[in-house]
């Protein structure tokens, strides 16, 4: 036999095997299969039953998917039901059904994958349209994850309620609900690569394309490039997670995302990353870029003579040929998967591939434009067909607009459609590069916002793309700055992420947000909508601009060019966000801005000196200092910052601030204080008893992943108006204040993730307005104080992977106030004890073990 017709018999015999196997397996297993289906499909039908009765009358397209599925699931019942009763002998029938068994199981998950979970969806039509802001919000939490994208499905749900119209919420252009989305959010130096779970479009052919690259041994590096918005990261996740490239590298895939523009600084940061994940073990001490590009590439030589192991390193948005020439290696077994927007030089090595990213084909963006327009993957019957075509085709392939503009449709009226229809059509066609012509079309889906909304969404601009921010600062914005209120900032906040606008992700299993307290909450933007808030928010001269925004990292002598209209007159913006480099003081330059209400201030470097113009910012109320390089900053001019009685809310991230006490001093009309990823907090129990802390306003403290803090200083307790207090990730804090009961004011404490603390004093029993008590992943501690059913006004304990507490005391039982306990599952049987000796209305909410590294993302 010849050599292809042995090749070709082996690979036919290969594939009748498995198929036997797979025959083999369902008539071994046909019972525990139909067993599996019937007892789905019976926990499904009540909660489906009860959706098809509680749903709007004016909503039937809604409902019809509904309908149909509960069809379905009689029908899977019924066959379910036969192979269970099949004889044992009966294998070709066996077979038979148990194949149609597999593939009702495949049509439920798609369902929910699509749809949603019934629970949840039920939920969502049951809330009530006249609900004040504060109630809908404490309803959304739980459901809220830290999936972008399920969460914009399920904001949108809440439109799909039954004569949800309520003019005083913010939901009044429903947009993307019920449905999954194509991620397009990059994910920062991390080597557990995001999965997609979602409703994807138009992957099978470019992922057979690229995996064919990568798997040919001649081929070292994979480009894919195409425009902002096509599906580059899409691709990249996708080829991360599927089963061929995963077996091929044995799982040893790494995801760092570069994003623009990556300074020298910020490349040397990357290339330690890559040490840390591909080499691991000690890291040098790397003198510069070169020096660590040197090292790394000496070291994956070596360790490819020892050892023969595969990688594969995935670098997400990379901008120009310098950044990616600086961070390509060459070692037996090392390939890298680049995703850029230009082509570059380096990708036509020989040992190089290139694949550009193609529009999607009518076929696929239609239906992922119904998918977010509709909720179902085609058009409604009660839709204008021709509108919907000609809509979608405007917006000529592109994924990012199928779905932000998809998105902004959902149930608008006639009209809105012909307007959209009309504006997009009036653009130029979209060019493979350019980008303008994009955002001509983008812009549609904020035309149609209202004032309020549109204002909020150009505040955007001020953040760089690529990174996670807390939401606290946009919200203390909207609050001190636009005048809201802080519940209806935050149903702002969810109101821009159900239109796409922002991904916002949250962690789950927190409730703290039910008290005005957000710092579980993320958001990120794609660079696209970062840069169509920046070209809306610039159209305004530059001096009378209200938000001056610098587009990018920019060097000194650029930031001098940036403020040189400013140099003969003030400024009127009200929002300025700056982002640089390292800045001594002789780098600034004097400008007026007496304007100026909110300041952001964006850099990457462990020397950073604030601006000399901040005494010319008598208005300022809410101020953001954010360092992003991989190192703490030490900054300089902060214990001079001047004494504004006006400003509200200071938030520090990665700066050393060992003299924090002289920073707060001049801050008397201080609300909110955060503090996250910060050095220099191991003194501050050392304060003397003749320093007082000066903040008689302050009502909110987050100190978060401060690694060298190891007692609160008993100060802190004088501050009586303060309401919440967290400090979290702080692994080194070993006790609290015994004077907590001072904070009489205190209605929320949050000490998760603090596993050197060990026990509570037992003045945390005197807090008599604490509300929310958080004390999950404090492992050492090992019992709750005797007096802990003194917390008279305590409504919800979470108690999360307590490991150490071993026994709950019988006195909780009089905490007649307690509504709500998350605990591990270890703790469900005693609470349930608790529970029964007169606590009825106790809800007890018991945790699966979760590890992630979520935070490390920027």
């Amino acid at each position: 036999m010849d050599p292809i017709t042995s090749k070709l018999t082996d690979k036919l015999l290969d594939k009748a095997i498995d198929e036997m196997i797979g025959v083999v397996t369902i008539i071994v297993s046909s019972k525990s299969l139909a067993k599996e289906l019937k007892d789905k499909l019976l926990s499904l039908k009540p909660t489906i039953d009860e959706i098809i009765k509680v749903h709007n009358p004016d909503s039937d397209a809604l409902v019809r998917p509904y309908k149909i599925f509960q069809a379905d699931l009689q029908q899977g019942l019924d066959v379910a039901e036969v192979l269970e009763k099949l004889h044992t002998c009966d294998i070709f029938r066996k077979c038979r059904y148990g194949k149609k068994v597999q593939k009702f199981q495949n049509k439920v998950s798609e369902f929910i994958k699509i749809h949603g979970p019934p629970d949840v969806i039920l939920n969502l039509k049951k809330i009530d349209a006249n609900l004040r802001p504060e109630r809908l919000i404490a309803i959304v939490k739980p459901l809220m994850t830290n999936d972008p994208n399920s969460n914009a499905i399920m904001l949108g749900q809440i439109d799909a309620a039954p004569g949800f119209q309520n003019p005083n919420l913010v939901f009044q252009n429903p947009s993307d609900h019920g449905m999954q989305k194509v991620v397009d959010q990059s994910v920062s130096c991390t080597n557990q690569v995001q999965e997609i779970n979602e409703f994807v479009v138009g992957l099978k052919n470019p992922v057979n394309a690229v995996k064919k690259f990568l798997l040919q041994d001649v081929v070292n590096i994979v480009g894919v490039t195409g425009m902002g918005g096509s599906g580059k990261t899409t691709l990249a996740f996708a080829l991360c997670n599927d089963p061929q490239v995963k077996d091929f590298f044995k799982n040893n895939v790494i995801f760092i995302t570069v994003s623009k523009p990556p300074n020298v600084t910020s490349l040397l940061d990357i290339l330690e990353t890559m040490w840390d994940k591909v080499i691991g073990g000690q890291r040098p001490k790397f003198q510069n870029k070169e020096d660590a590009q040197i090292q790394l590439q000496n070291k994956l030589t070596q360790s490819a003579g020892r050892r023969y192991r595969r990688t594969l390193m995935v670098l997400d948005d990379v901008w120009s040929a310098s950044h990616l020439e600086a961070l390509l290696f060459k070692a037996e077994g090392y390939k890298t998967l680049v995703t850029t927007r230009e082509s570059s030089p380096v990708l036509n090595r020989n040992d190089a591939r290139l694949y550009n990213m193609p529009m999607l084909e009518v076929n696929d963006a239609l239906p992922l434009f119904c998918f977010w327009a509709f909720g179902q993957p085609s058009i409604p019957a009660t839709e204008e067909e021709d509108l919907v075509k000609q809509v979608a085709a405007e917006c000529k392939g592109l994924p990012l607009a199928l779905k932000v503009i998809g998105s902004c449709l959902r149930n608008e009226l006639r009209p809105s459609w012909k307007s959209a229809k009309n504006k997009l059509s009036r653009a130029e066609s979209i060019s493979q590069y350019y980008k303008d012509n994009v955002l001509d079309r983008l812009q549609m889906s904020i035309d149609i916002l209202d004032d309020e909304l549109r204002q909020c969404f150009l505040d955007l601009g001020a953040f760089p793309e690529g990174k996670k921010f807390s939401v606290d600062f946009l919200l203390d914005i909207w609050v001190y700055v636009r005048g809201m209120e802080w519940e209806d900032a935050f149903m702002i906040l969810l109101e821009l992420a159900k239109r796409n606008l922002l991904n916002l992700t949250s962690d789950p299993r927190s409730r703290a947000i039910d008290y005005s307290c957000a710092s579980e909450f993320c958001f990120s933007q794609h660079d696209l909508m970062r840069d169509l808030a920046l070209r809306l928010a610039s159209q305004d001269s530059i001096i009378q601009r209200k938000r001056l925004f610098m587009p990018c990292k920019a060097a000194n002598i650029e930031w001098l060019e940036w403020l040189r209209p400013f140099t003969n007159q003030s400024s009127g913006a009200q929002f300025l966000s700056i982002h640089t480099g390292a800045m001594a003081e002789q780098d600034w330059c004097q400008i007026n801005f007496p304007e100026v209400e909110a300041l952001a201030l964006f850099f990457a470097a462990s020397n950073y000196c604030l601006p000399t113009f901040l005494h010319s910012m008598p208005k300022l109320k809410v101020v953001l200092i954010y360092n992003y390089g991989s190192k703490r900053a030490i900054l300089h001019r902060l214990p001079s910052f001047p004494s504004f009685n006006q400003i509200k809310s200071v938030l520090l991230e990665r700066l050393i601030v060992s003299t924090l006490y002289d920073y707060c001093q001049s801050w008397e009309s201080l609300e909110k204080l955060y503090v996250c990823l910060c050095e220099g907090l191991g003194n501050m129990s050392q304060w003397g008893t003749e320093q007082v802390l000066k903040l008689p306003k302050i009502v909110e403290i987050n100190v978060d992943h401060c690694s060298d803090l190891k007692e609160l200083p008993g100060k802190i307790c004088s501050l009586t108006s303060l309401q919440r207090l967290s400090v979290t990730n702080c692994h080194l804090i070993r006790k609290l204040p015994d004077d907590l009961r001072m904070l009489d004011s205190l209605k929320v404490l949050r000490l998760s993730a603090c596993p050197s603390l060990s026990m509570l004093p037992p003045s945390i029993c005197r807090l008599q307005q604490l509300e929310f008590l958080d004390i999950s992943l404090c492992a050492s501690l090992k019992e709750l104080p005797m007096e802990f059913h003194q917390l008279s006004k305590l409504r919800i304990l979470d108690m999360r992977e307590c490991s150490g507490l071993k026994k709950l005391p019988k006195s909780l039982a009089k905490l007649r106030s307690l509504r709500c306990v998350v605990c591990d599952e270890d703790y469900e049987i005693q609470w349930q004890s608790i529970q029964t000796s007169g606590m009825p209305n106790l809800k007890i909410d018991p945790v699966k073990e979760s590890f992630n590294l979520d935070w490390l993302d920027d």
